[in-house]
């Protein structure tokens, strides 16, 4: 389980994240929607260990990792996957995947080892092996990007805006391989701009607002909201019998 208990943190001495609470279960699929600056993305650079909380903690199975670097977060379970350009354009398929394994200086044949398996689960990587990675259209980037966070083995897989620029075609094709990752016992924390898209795929859901989580519910329940067109557009929650259901998001949030 990841959690963060009365987080505050920000850049240049102001604070984005104003006392976030939240909860991520083992085994979930959760993604954290909202209005433009309200911190999701910097949610997840307090998780990655590039930026240190101010005020608060996060940990991970119980054990602190706020004050940890990135490579110790990496090490500890916790990977990656920015919003675009993860791969090494000029590098092939075959030693972008093996970049993602030799981070953690793992032994040579460990790390092959490693890449056939992920090859097996993810075809693309292997019928795209000797191609350069800039060759790729945007679909086979992303699944390579997200093949190459798991050659480390992690518990949990961060996505940062994974459809970004996508097709539709592509976005189902994110949708298929998330959902793959998933079912393969890792956990998942995503944010993502396409509300639907992000709900539908997530089993919970979390909508922030000026740096604080409002609602942590299941997904599905959060697309059924009639409010949710409001809080997107930064007008907040207008209907008044929507408080109860806030102050009962401690499930997921102790902090709604």
């Amino acid at each position: 389980m990841i959690e963060f208990r009365n987080v505050y943190a920000g850049y240049g001495g102001g604070d984005v994240l104003q006392g976030l609470d939240l909860k991520v279960e083992d085994g979930s699929i959760t993604c954290i929607v909202g209005p433009n600056g309200a911190g999701k993305s910097t949610v997840l650079r307090v998780l990655s260990g590039l930026i240190h909380p101010r005020v608060g903690e996060v940990r991970l199975g119980g054990a602190a990792i706020h004050d940890k670097s990135p490579a110790a977060v990496l090490a500890a379970g916790i990977a990656q996957v920015p919003q675009h350009n993860a791969l090494f354009g000029n590098l092939t398929v075959h030693d972008n995947m093996l970049l993602g394994g030799y981070i953690l200086r793992r032994n040579r044949r460990a790390v092959r080892r490693r890449v056939d398996e992920l090859a097996e689960i993810f075809p693309t990587v292997a019928e795209r092996a000797h191609e350069k990675a800039l060759n790729l259209s945007g679909g086979q980037r992303r699944i390579v990007e997200f093949a190459r966070a798991l050659m480390t083995g992690p518990s949990v897989l961060v996505l940062d805006e994974p459809t970004l620029g996508l097709d539709p075609k592509t976005c189902q094709a994110v949708f298929e391989t998330t959902k793959k990752i998933n079912s393969l016992g890792t956990t998942i924390l995503m944010v993502e701009q396409n509300v639907r898209f992000g709900l539908k795929l997530a089993s919970h859901g979390v909508v922030m607002e000026r740096g604080r989580a409002l609602l942590a519910e299941p997904a599905d329940d959060l697309l059924r909201r009639p409010d949710m067109g409001a809080m997107f557009f930064g007008h907040g929650i207008e209907d008044p019998t929507a408080a109860p259901q806030i102050a009962t998001a401690s499930t997921d949030s102790s902090g709604a």
